[in-house]
């Protein structure tokens, strides 16, 4: 059984930062992508970015590039989201996933955390 755990989260005032993680554990998810969502009240889940196993291959959401820096450390099993410059509308639940592929769309993700609460205050 594979298990994503984020953490990190919290009440932050736009313009500060925020680096949330994600911790897999159970099956081996070697060779899998990791990505980053988040779904704000009354909104569909959104992409926010991706990255692959060797970290080679990331890509983020149009809302978050230059802004948002997606990292990894396989050896310690994590994946990292560090938000900068953060804006009242980037208020969500940010969930990790696990996919074959750095894709975006949120079908092609196997695996689920289950979501870590961020608040940006104006």
């Amino acid at each position: 059984q594979v298990q994503l755990i984020e953490s990190g989260g919290g009440l932050v005032q736009a313009g500060g930062s925020l680096r949330i993680s994600c911790v897999t554990s159970g099956r081996t998810l070697r060779g899998y992508a990791m990505g980053w969502f988040r779904q704000a009240p009354g909104k569909e889940r959104e992409f926010v970015g991706a990255i692959s196993w060797g970290g080679s291959s990331i890509i983020y959401a149009d809302s978050v590039k230059g802004r948002f820096v997606i990292s990894r450390d396989n050896a310690k099993n994590t994946v990292y989201l560090q938000m900068n410059s953060l804006k009242p509308e980037d208020t969500a639940v940010y969930y990790c996933a696990a996919a074959s592929v750095v894709v975006r769309t949120s079908q092609s993700y196997d695996y689920w955390g289950q979501g870590t609460q961020v608040t940006v205050s104006s």
